[in-house]
């Protein structure tokens, strides 16, 4: 029998909720215990406080309340006897137990109605899983997969067998039959005799002249059955691409000369590049792709300016060698080339989205700036990331710190896949989708997470395999493989990562029918990549619009108990032990509108007004008032509602179905989502976030998200093994945490690290009352100095701490956050902050200062600040709105922050209101077009959006001291301070902002809503040490200007803008679909209160 006042696993802030609405002297109940496990806590409330006692049980299974020394211990069999003992009077607790606090109830009925219908039973026997080790979570049923990747690899097979193989894999159905049998014949026999006249040198291939002239016979009258042969052709060499990157071409009925033409013009190309391309694939073998990826060199047309007149020019990048070639015309030759070496820096102007500068160095070791106008913005971001790859693949350091990262997530619908899912890892469709020249750029890992899936696990691991395979031609690993019923995980890493890949862990959480039934629950991995921390859920929630808190309970669910990553760290749950988190899956988070407006929801997504849509997620709502996925973030949504289309179509939506209760609605919504969440002051960003448009065997579509991350590398201390570098010192002074809680104990802090070689404990704080009603713990002696294991600047500036603060009478956390130990500035204090949460929940705020010590030394240069943003000089307020017209996000009001806050950074001024104009509307090629043409609309009107959206907070004055952490060295290394590129002095360029702000932004206040100067990067002044990474950024003179012309001083005139630029401003409208390359533009950030998502860890 339960009885009323035990509540099981409720956390300790919803005791202190449910004991404080009571309001009697007296009232209690009984829960969990959160630190030690089968105990559980008796809560008390006495004069508007919650006095907590810890219940433990001994061998034989008695109970008694902890007590101090020199207090009898009374035990007894049952919690009940218990609880009866101390309701009399002076029993040694604050006051005699009176009021039991009854259980809240619960949602009647949960689930049952709607998942009786689309129940799925669980998988039968043999499991999908292969068992676990007891007291283990490691993935070894990775273990089989790989083992057999292995056994399958047997002696390579000849040149004609592998290609026969090809061809068998190929689909051949449209293939004339005297062609299929021609190209086998090749294969076969004369393919080899075409074989020994490469290697003797010679040019010629007579066998393949004769077998083109095969295909290619009757070609005036037969163009339409030629053209597939000869692109099987292509596809079976190619050692870039695979068959089912080029689409084949729709063949038209019409015999009409256009189309002629047209067809003329793709067999011209095809037989100029199939010689050429078999020739590299005898001379190379079928299976040097195997070994590496070929990237092809990938021409872009651009525009430059020369004396003030655009020229259009060709570059040209050669990944494999490692080249930059610049051309004036695309078959002439070349002006001049550029080594990876000497290109230094790649700067994304923010105002237009299709300029770049790239930095290089001359021949005489000076630096020279080309600015270069592309097509449009995804063309930029694509020769960035070839660039960034070709980098990465020249780079002389053994380790990489930066990866790339495809999750993916997709309700299957109970329905098989379709032959072809390669859009999917290609991240084509709608939304925010790659250049097609970044689909030669693999990416290092993909993570797929699926709902309502049929298939068993290696007959979907097959699928997954050879769509990769056929797209990257490269054979990945398996890295892990989890299933619980129908959600499953699995990650896939490229081979070359397999060592730097320990400690893989899974989990799994059931949230379905009475938190007993895998229906419904989360699947996670977890691993170390070299010294970075990785964590993947993929989670299925509950279904049906009224739903909303039942989803909110089941995040809740997952985010306390699943399992994964350092076991040490067990005050903090998964939102903290990971550098970086990705949360993936059907969250089922609904549109909230009527059914009635129905068809005006489908008409808004014809005519893509997401943004008015996504006012109504209750996704964002949810977390706007964070009850959901604290200091998460997601990318800006610009593709449809994933949910619930008619299957085998992407042009219905399928809201209705008959019941027998009555007509079901299922509303148009974003059901399918990936957010993630990084240690602040870590590299991520977001390169795509969208949904594919052509897998359609579901009622859902396929999400794609791709990211770059930074990671660390296992860094070697210089002392050696087992002695402790002596010269680093990490000192906190000053220190003072914020609680929100009715609890009366004393507290202390504990700090976690890598760092570390363990966990520190403090001394008890001093208790304050607080303005508000909190709880103010005082720190006034000297917290404990923490040593470092490794001093080198390069690690140590890559670390976090962790803080916990907890309570001693219980043990149990009262709030975690994150310190990060990055800095760049210069002085020998510096404040810090970080949001207190516990188990999802905003608890309350650490502040305090910090002196970090480290070895002599300097941070090397990492890849990702190879490519940075650029605030252009004339860049105004209306210009930067246009960026976000379509975040929902926008609306939101931030509240002010804590008057205490703001002491070192200066306020921002308040800007001017814009005014709200319309957006505009674009044609989406799936929905039907919208208007003929895109309108030419008026600038004020291309510049404005319709409404505004909430910024970060302020990134400090650079004249103020920073919030990260202050580095101090030896007197020795005081030169080392002076070490900087010389291209940051000459051209300082702004830092690429990514998905982090300063984690001070606490210290200042939030500006009225159209503030846009908040996060922004500036370069330093001549007089300042140049640092690339991390400067804030002061306004605009554009924005200055609005600010009532206080403090005005003289500057130089803004420089007018180029030819080419107004050019390419005024030529279109533009397209907010290609605006999101900047990761700190566009995303739904939830309103954070007083700090920043990256300080507020």
């Amino acid at each position: 029998m339960v009885h009323c006042w035990n509540h099981g696993n409720i956390t300790r802030s919803k005791a202190e909720d449910l004991l404080s609405k009571t309001g009697k002297d007296g009232s209690f109940l009984v829960r969990a215990s959160e630190s030690i496990s089968r105990a559980y806590a008796l809560c008390v409330l006495f004069r508007n406080c919650v006095y907590t006692y810890r219940i433990l049980t001994n061998e034989e299974e008695k109970f008694t309340v902890q007590a101090s020394e020199g207090v009898p211990v009374r035990f007894f069999s049952s919690l009940d006897q218990l609880i009866e003992f101390y309701k009399k009077e002076n029993m040694g607790l604050v006051t005699h137990l009176q009021y039991p606090v009854p259980l809240e109830e619960e949602e009647a009925g949960d689930e049952l109605e709607e998942e009786t219908e689309f129940f799925i039973s669980p998988p039968e026997l043999p499991p999908r899983n292969l068992p676990l080790a007891s007291g283990s979570s490691e993935a070894k049923e990775v273990a089989l997969p790989m083992d057999n990747s292995r056994v399958m690899e047997h002696s390579p097979l000849s040149l004609s067998e592998t290609l026969l193989q090809r061809l068998q894999g190929m689909d051949t159905s449209g293939l004339p039959e005297e062609h299929l049998k021609a190209i086998q014949d090749y294969v076969n026999t004369q393919i080899a005799m075409d074989a020994e006249f490469v290697k003797t040198g010679s040019s010629n291939l007579p066998h393949f002249k004769k077998l083109v002239m095969v295909l290619c016979k009757e070609l005036h009258s037969e163009v339409a059955r030629t053209l597939p042969s000869l692109e099987s052709m292509q596809r079976l060499f190619d050692q870039q691409l695979s068959p089912g990157i080029w689409p084949r071409p729709q063949v038209c009925t019409e015999a009409n000369p256009v189309n002629v033409v047209a067809k003329l013009g793709q067999l011209t190309s095809l037989l100029t590049s199939l010689e050429d391309k078999i020739k590299a694939f005898l001379g190379e073998g079928p299976e040097s792709t195997h070994r590496r990826s070929l990237i092809p060199p990938v021409t872009f047309e651009v525009k430059a300016e020369s004396l003030g007149i655009p020229q259009k020019m060709q570059l040209k990048v050669d990944v494999e060698t490692g080249k930059l070639i610049i051309k004036k015309s695309k078959d002439g030759p070349e002006d001049k080339f550029y080594s990876h070496k000497k290109i230094l820096q790649l700067i994304k102007s923010q105002k237009f989205h299709n300029k770049l500068v790239i930095i290089v160095e001359t021949e005489k070791e000076k630096t020279l700036r080309k600015e270069y106008v592309f097509a449009d913005s995804k063309k930029r971001e694509g020769f960035c990331q070839l660039l960034q790859q070709m980098k990465n693949k020249h780079s002389e350091q053994p380790e990489p710190d930066m990866i790339t990262i495809f999750i993916g997530t997709w309700n299957m619908g109970d329905a098989a896949p379709p032959k072809k899912i390669t859009s999917w890892f290609l991240s084509k469709g709608q939304g925010k989708t790659r250049d097609d020249s970044a689909d030669y750029i693999p990416h290092d890992i993909y993570v797929i997470g699926t709902q309502e899936d049929p298939l068993g696990d290696k007959e979907w691991l097959e699928i997954l395999k050879h769509s990769l395979q056929e797209i990257t031609d490269i054979s990945f690993k398996t890295i892990a493989i989890h299933t619980l019923w129908n959600i499953r995980i699995v990650v896939l890493a490229k081979s070359e990562h397999e060592n730097r890949i320990s400690h893989i862990c899974t989990n799994n959480v059931k949230t379905g029918i009475a938190n007993t039934l895998g229906n419904k629950g989360a699947v996670g991995v977890s691993f170390m990549f070299n010294g970075t921390s990785l964590g993947f859920v993929n989670s299925h929630l509950t279904s049906g619009s009224e739903k909303k808190l039942r989803r909110n309970q089941n995040y809740m669910s997952i985010l306390r108990f699943l399992a994964l990553g350092d076991k040490k760290l067990s005050p903090f749950n998964i939102t903290h032990r990971f550098t970086h988190l990705f949360w993936l899956g059907d969250l089922n988070y609904r549109l909230e509108l009527p059914p009635s407006e129905a068809e005006d929801i489908i008409q808004k997504i014809r005519q893509q007004q997401f943004s008015e849509l996504l006012l109504h997620d209750q996704l964002l709502m949810e977390r706007k008032e964070h009850k959901v996925f604290l200091h998460f973030e997601e990318e800006e949504i610009t593709f449809a509602p994933t949910y619930r289309f008619e299957r085998h179509t992407r042009e219905k939506y399928a809201y209705t179905k008959q019941k027998t209760t009555g007509m079901k609605y299922n509303l148009p919504s974003w059901c399918d989502r990936v957010l993630w969440k990084s240690y602040p002051l870590v590299h991520v960003v977001c390169q795509s976030y969208g949904s594919t448009s052509d897998i359609m065997t579901s009622d859902h579509s396929p999400v794609f998200a791709t990211f770059e991350a930074g990671v660390t590398s296992q860094f070697v201390s210089k002392n050696g093994p087992g002695n402790v570098d002596s010269q680093g010192q990490i000192e906190f002074l000053k220190c003072y945490a914020t609680l929100k809680t009715k609890s009366q104990t004393k507290f202390y802090l504990e700090f976690h690290s890598s760092c570390l070689e363990s966990f520190v404990k403090s001394q008890e704080g001093e208790n304050e009352e607080g303005t508000e009603g909190e709880l103010v713990v005082k720190f006034v002696d000297d917290l404990p100095k923490l040593t470092p294991i490794i001093s080198d600047p390069e690690y140590l500036l890559d670390q976090h701490i962790l803080i916990s603060i907890k309570s001693s009478d219980s043990d149990e956390s009262y709030g975690e956050g994150c310190i990060a130990l990055r800095s760049e500035a210069t002085e020998s204090l510096v404040p810090i902050y970080t949001a207190l949460t516990h188990h999802g929940e905003m608890m309350g705020h650490f502040r305090g200062e910090i002196k970090l010590q480290t070895s002599q030394g300097k941070k090397r240069e990492r890849l990702y600040d190879f490519v940075k943003t650029e605030r252009d000089e004339a860049t105004g307020q209306k210009s930067l709105k246009s960026l976000t017209s379509h975040d929902p996000m926008k609306h939101w009001d931030c509240p002010s922050r804590p008057s205490d806050l703001g002491k070192n950074v200066a306020d921002p001024l308040p800007m001017e209101e814009e005014q709200m104009t319309k957006p505009e509307m674009f044609e989406n090629p799936l929905y039907g077009s919208v208007i003929s043409f895109p309108k030419p609309v008026p600038r004020k009107e291309q510049e404005s959006p319709k409404t505004l959206r909430k910024d970060r907070p302020a990134c400090p004055d650079p004249g103020a001291p920073s919030p990260a952490i202050i580095l101090t060295k030896p007197p020795e290394g005081e030169s080392s301070k002076l070490a900087s590129r010389q291209i940051s002095a000459s051209f300082p360029p702004v830092p690429r902002m990514r998905s982090f702000t300063c984690s001070s932004s606490a210290e200042g206040k939030i500006p009225s809503g159209g503030e846009k100067t908040q996060g922004k990067p500036k370069p330093p002044t001549p007089s300042e040490t140049p640092v690339p990474a991390k400067r804030p950024v002061k306004p605009a003179r554009s924005e200055m200007s609005q600010q009532g012309n206080l403090g005005q001083t003289n500057r130089p005139p803004l420089p007018a803008k180029s030819p080419a630029v107004l050019h390419l401003q005024h030529s279109k409208a533009r397209d907010y679909r290609e605006s999101s390359e900047l990761p700190h533009h566009g995303k739904h950030w939830p309103e954070e209160g007083p700090v920043s998502r990256t300080s507020m860890q």
